[in-house]
């Protein structure tokens, strides 16, 4: 395990272009909180949520491009495995946990939720929803979809699994969470109805069954 503190460049802010699910997900998070991001990529969540709401932010991330962004942008980034678990933390050591469009990349899907909603008092989930309407199409046409919000090709893709609302919704149960509050969006319009096959993105805030 590595864990890299680096000094945080002001000017690498300029160059953030926060995703569609970045201002749900801030939306819930609160200033000066203690943040944890499971699969933090090249840092740009959790560096815009220092940036505006001056959070004390974590990232967890295997990949080495995405530790060397997160160290430019002044991320604490720690290199690890997120497929191994989250033993290094106690129970409730963050304010959040994070998994952002990070859930259809693992294996251990259930464990890998139980173990966020463990180690934080509240977590922040998003993923690309496999039911919205062009997704299935493209399936009905014979082909895997591509989309803005799944936008490898079929041998390119670091997804393992695909998963609707529906879906997660229905295990929740099983893996010990909670859901609090939900929004599912569209190329960052919010949809009110038929929000499983008019939403391309799901963002849902849980946590754990006491």
């Amino acid at each position: 395990m590595t864990l890299l503190r680096p000094q945080i460049d002001p000017q690498i802010f300029s160059a953030l272009t926060p995703r569609d699910d970045f201002r749900a997900i801030a939306r819930w998070v609160e200033p000066r909180s203690s943040v944890l991001d499971l699969g933090c990529g090249d840092g740009s969540l959790l560096a815009l949520l220092g940036n505006e709401l001056e959070v004390r932010g974590f990232g967890i991330e295997i990949d080495e491009k995405g530790v060397l962004a997160c160290v430019q942008k002044g991320v604490n980034v720690i290199q690890q495995d997120l497929e191994r678990g989250l033993r290094l933390f106690e129970d409730q050591s963050f304010d959040y946990a994070i998994l952002s469009q990070t859930l259809q990349t693992i294996h251990r899907t259930t464990a890998i939720l139980s173990e966020t909603v463990r180690v934080a008092r509240e977590c922040i989930i998003s993923f690309p929803n496999f039911g919205y309407w062009r997704h299935r199409l493209a399936v009905m046409q014979g082909y895997m979809p591509v989309s803005e919000s799944l936008p490898y090709q079929w041998h390119n893709t670091p997804n393992v699994r695909v998963l609707t609302i529906h879906d997660f919704d229905a295990h929740a149960h099983a893996a010990g969470i909670q859901i609090i509050d939900r929004v599912i969006l569209h190329k960052g319009r919010v949809i009110d109805w038929g929000q499983n096959w008019r939403g391309s993105l799901a963002v849902y805030r849980v946590k754990r069954y006491r």
